[in-house]
């Protein structure tokens, strides 16, 4: 018997005894639960219809309240219309009153409301229900007889306002002990349902004492003998382990050499095999087809079966003949065939340990002719790229040092044409003043103090458009603020400056200028180019981004034109060219959009987080 147990499965000896009793205590657990569960949801389910009909008692007391307030303020309503809306409410208000109180004895579906079989609260409703229906007739005699002249005077409507009130008192005392009914009531459901959860409870711990005392604590004991068994097993299967380890000992070091010419064939569909001498043991099909070799050219030595050039043939030699260290040696080799062709191959020459103690060598090679055409290709596309790089840089800076050229020539040429030209001016009607003819040195006087003022106006205009010093003192959005109101007195020209930004903020001092010049920049071409009535420069700061938008109503452009336009012609590509640039060197982004007729939008946009 003993022994057909030991051969016995290990899950078969030690539960197949406890299973039944295992799964018959899970099926009393899990009943139990299940009873709970059904028997908690049953009374949630009545609490709710519970706390719908309290909340219908309750508010019958409100309704009888608001039935005899309504018909008395019906009384002492100033106009028709106000008596009408009372009415009205009144009609209500008794309709769901009248509902209720029939809903809360036989129940309602559309309400919710389901009849209690409690002889206390039948009977609580055969008492209140002459005083229901006493109330309601009253209401309806008044509601009949407010359409009549002085009706409210008379002693009907007196009799049945009495009988309202004295009726209303008896109805909501007896509406409370209809309350407080209810309410006893559910306070009693939930007791029997807490004395069912005991039972259950009692119950589950029943079933877990009797699991531990005849399931777990003899499957404890047989699992400790198991054990016992598995200890003295372990043993046994070491000693045996031992011995096999001293078994297999001396062929891991095969094993290992075995694995790592797996690994290197498995990468490499081209191999041979060679002696040390060159002479070839085995070469690859594969191999012989990429070299277009015959059977006749196998009998030479290995080298020059690769290759026809001589180098290459001396180069692949050494390598055989050196390489008789214990480790693999990988090359990158270029072949001649016999076609002319070079190859690339990337060859790993692995040394072989033979049982007769003489060396030979396992060469495992891939061919990488299309990797090296590619990595050529890709050196040249790399070196043309960066030639155009170099090229284009070129061009930029040739192109920056036109632009400052042209500003240069431009403040040359204001301060020619303007105020060297006033300067001449005022020199000559100085020299020609003739302090004897007071008549003329008056004009002359008056000419002069007007051509001073247009010389300091150009001066601050040309000395403004250089450098602003509220730029640097005080940052970009006082600077900005302080272009558009000189540009305004300057010009004449309607510049306006909105700012949402509560603060002023500073930003880096070289993204403030480039930003402060690509603004100016957009605002002077509105009053050259655009014929607008007004531009409008708008500030914004949000989460990081300073929005610079500057907009004019003027005859706006096609921006497809400014496009295709030559960087230095005269539709102004120059200038855009140095607003682009001048925004990406901050790394910032810069927006224009305009359509003819209806005016021009530029955008600055700058990332703050990027400082």
């Amino acid at each position: 018997m003993s022994k057909d147990k030991s051969q016995r499965p290990l899950d078969i000896e030690a539960f197949q005894r406890i299973r039944k009793w295992y799964l018959f205590a899970l099926a009393g657990i899990a009943i139990t639960i299940i009873l709970a569960q059904v028997l908690i949801q049953n009374h949630l389910n009545n609490q709710l219809d519970d706390f719908r009909i309290i909340n219908v008692a309750g508010r019958q007391r409100a309704l009888s309240q608001k039935l005899v307030k309504e018909i008395l303020l019906l009384k002492d309503s100033k106009n028709t219309h106000e008596g009408q809306t009372l009415h009205t409410e009144i009609k209500k208000a008794l309709s769901k009153w009248t509902t209720s109180h029939d809903a809360l004895q036989f129940g309602n579906d559309s309400m919710g409301l389901f009849p209690k079989n409690n002889v206390e609260i039948k009977e609580l409703f055969h008492k209140i229900t002459p005083h229901h229906t006493t109330m309601v007739t009253a209401v309806n005699n008044i509601l009949k007889k407010t359409g009549e002249l002085n009706y409210f005077t008379t002693s009907e409507y007196r009799e049945n306002s009495s009988i309202l009130l004295y009726n209303e008192r008896i109805f909501l005392v007896q509406m409370d002990a209809i309350v407080n009914a209810y309410d006893q009531q559910s306070k009693r459901d939930l007791q029997n349902l807490k004395n069912k959860e005991y039972l259950l409870l009692a119950f589950s711990l029943l079933i877990l004492v009797l699991e531990i005392l005849f399931i777990f604590k003899p499957l404890s004991l047989q699992i400790r003998n198991t054990i016992s068994k598995l200890i003295k097993h372990k043993s046994e299967s070491d000693e045996t382990a031992k011995k096999i380890k001293e078994l297999y000992s001396e062929k891991e070091k095969s094993l290992q050499e075995l694995q790592e010419l797996n690994f290197v064939i498995d990468n490499a569909a081209l191999f041979a095999s060679a002696r040390e001498d060159g002479s070839i043991v085995f070469i690859s099909k594969k191999f012989i087809q990429l070299l277009n070799s015959t059977s006749k050219d196998l009998k030479k030595p290995l080298q020059e079966v690769l290759t026809k050039d001589g180098g290459q043939q001396k180069y692949l030699a050494e390598i055989l003949k050196g390489n008789r260290r214990n480790s693999i040696r990988n090359e990158e080799i270029a072949i001649t065939t016999r076609e002319n062709k070079t190859i690339w191959l990337a060859m790993s020459i692995v040394p072989m340990h033979q049982s007769s103690q003489q060396q030979s060598i396992l060469i495992l090679c891939s061919d990488i002719t299309e990797r090296k055409k590619h990595a050529l290709q890709v050196d040249k596309l790399t070196k043309e790229k960066f030639e155009e790089k170099i090229l284009q840089k070129k061009r930029q800076a040739s192109q920056i040092v036109e632009g400052q050229e042209e500003e240069r020539k431009r403040i040359a040429k204001d301060i020619h044409d303007g105020i060297g030209q006033m300067l001449t001016a005022l020199k000559f009607n100085i020299e020609s003043i003739d302090i004897e003819n007071k008549d003329k040195t008056i004009e002359k006087i008056a000419y002069l103090k007007e051509l001073t003022r247009d010389l300091i106006k150009g001066v601050r205009t040309a000395t403004f458009n250089l450098t602003p010093p509220e730029l640097s003192d005080h940052g970009i959005l006082p600077a900005l603020q302080k272009m558009t109101s000189e540009l305004s007195k300057l010009t004449g020209k309607n510049i306006l400056f909105d700012s949402k930004v509560e603060n002023n903020l500073r930003f880096d001092s070289l993204a403030e200028t480039n930003i402060y010049r690509v603004t100016q920049e957009a605002i002077n071409n509105a009053i050259k180019y655009a014929e607008s009535n007004y531009i409008l420069l708008t500030i914004n700061y949000t989460d990081n981004i300073l929005s610079v938008v500057i907009d004019d109503d003027g005859k706006g452009f096609n921006p497809a034109i400014l496009k295709e336009a030559p960087k230095n012609s005269s539709e102004g590509g120059m200038g855009l060219f140095f607003m682009k640039e001048r925004i990406s060197y901050i790394n910032g982004r810069l927006f224009i959009n305009s359509i003819p007729e209806e005016g021009t939008r530029v955008t600055i946009n700058y990332n703050t987080d990027k400082e």
